[in-house]
């Protein structure tokens, strides 16, 4: 079955951009949503689906990478929304099979101010260039972001140190408001973090200094990047919380895509790496020994006697290294050199040879 293109789904380039998406979305679910004359409960629901992956940069940057998303997003209440008093019953008639596959987290987090889901900081995506003998042996790089982080100064809290806390006045300390929005789906009331204690239902009676009371500040960070063996061109590598931090909540992931640069000398087959070497017509007939690069250094090879045009002959464990750190082999491609021009005694040397069938 093949993969569902949201982009086309919505109606929009690959391009688009946060707000683009968000109107395509609300044109389409206004046009398709069940209780209208023009309604279609599956289209509706594709066209949700496809905004839940969209709308969310995380799977977005996973939908577009590999043509599918791994969190398991989709079934009811994957995105953390808390229905808090809306009634869902109203649809079930409409959608028939219920809502598997259907993100209302996502969709009404971001259409309408958040839902309950807990606060999440942006993702950021980087690009990483390796040499061909890195992408091999694996590697470990440091990165230098600048990013918004967690205050070290009050750990995150916006509190100056030695500060007294207070119970927030907006939510009365319990840390969540109940908030009631009109839409197109009717009337919601959905379950939300105090945004003026970030969920904690304390306040400090100083901010902090460093971060002026937003527990997170712009500034220049080192990341170490572990980059595994054998990683091809292309990949992705996620660190999980490396992204942008946010108060009261969890920060963001990183993304490493991984570009490898082209080595004239050899080409990856799986774990074997793959070279080509080029030998004497007398080596090839009498057998010889020769010196080999390989990412380790130089290793001898022998050419056995009456070896082939294209042979391929095996260095053990000098390849291409897995998870357990077993490598493949280096396999060499035999290329017999065939002179262009040749003397008298040798044409002679070689006319012998013909007469004996060789």
């Amino acid at each position: 079955m093949a993969a569902k293109n949201y982009y086309e789904v919505l109606g929009i380039q690959k391009s688009a951009t946060k707000d683009e998406i968000k109107k395509a979305f609300h044109k389409l679910a206004h046009k398709l949503h069940p209780d209208k004359a023009t309604g279609d409960a599956d289209k509706f629901k594709e066209v949700s689906e496809a905004y839940s992956i969209l709308s969310d940069e995380k799977k977005r940057a996973e939908y577009d990478s590999y043509g599918r998303v791994f969190g398991g997003g989709g079934g009811p209440g994957a995105g953390g929304f808390n229905a808090g008093g809306f009634d869902f019953s109203q649809f079930q008639d409409a959608f028939q099979g219920g809502f598997a596959g259907f993100d209302f987290g996502d969709i009404f987090g971001d259409a309408f101010g958040g839902g309950g889901r807990q606060r999440r900081g942006r993702d950021i995506s980087i690009d990483l260039e390796l040499s061909f003998k890195e992408s091999v042996f694996g590697v470990k790089r440091t990165v230098l972001l600048a990013k918004t982080a967690s205050c070290e100064t009050c750990k995150g809290s916006g509190a100056e140190p030695g500060s007294k806390m207070e119970t927030c006045k907006y939510c009365n300390g319990s840390g969540k408001l109940h908030e009631t929005t009109n839409s197109f789906f009717g009337q919601i009331t959905m379950q939300s973090p105090c945004r003026h204690c970030h969920a904690s239902g304390k306040v400090a009676d100083q901010k902090c200094h460093t971060c002026r009371g937003e527990g997170v500040y712009k500034k220049q960070e080192e990341i170490d990047i572990v980059v595994p063996p054998g990683i091809e061109g292309g990949e992705m590598i996620r660190l999980t919380g490396a992204g942008e931090a946010v108060q009261g909540g969890a920060s963001g992931d990183l993304y490493v895509k991984v570009h490898v640069q082209n080595d004239p000398r050899f080409k990856k087959d799986g774990q074997n790496l793959v070279t080509e070497l080029s030998i004497k017509l007398s080596d090839a007939l009498l057998g010889s020994e020769y010196k080999v690069q390989s990412l380790d250094g130089e290793e001898n090879l022998s050419i056995p006697p009456g070896v082939n045009h294209g042979e391929l002959l095996k260095i053990k464990g000098k390849g291409v290294a897995n998870n357990q750190g077993k490598r493949g082999d280096l396999v060499v491609r035999i290329k017999i050199n065939l002179p262009s021009k040749i003397s008298r005694t040798a044409k002679g040397l070689i006319e012998k040879l013909k007469e004996e069938g060789i």
